[in-house]
């Protein structure tokens, strides 16, 4: 069964339906888009690398 995926912009993007940024869905996963192209592909992390990226990045 797949997993009902919520997406959140950006809060870098001011978080507005018309700007233009980066999207992540955090399920079991983590996976990336571009707002511009929410049909197109996709990154996909693990929750383990997700939180390192995260903790590399801050």
């Amino acid at each position: 069964m797949a997993i009902e995926r919520t997406w959140r912009k950006s809060s870098y993007s001011g978080g507005t339906g018309d700007s233009n940024c980066v999207e992540v869905s955090l399920a079991q996963d983590a996976l990336v888009r571009d707002s511009k192209n929410a049909s197109g592909d996709v990154l996909a992390f693990s929750a383990p690398a997700w939180r390192s990226l995260l903790s590399w990045l801050a």
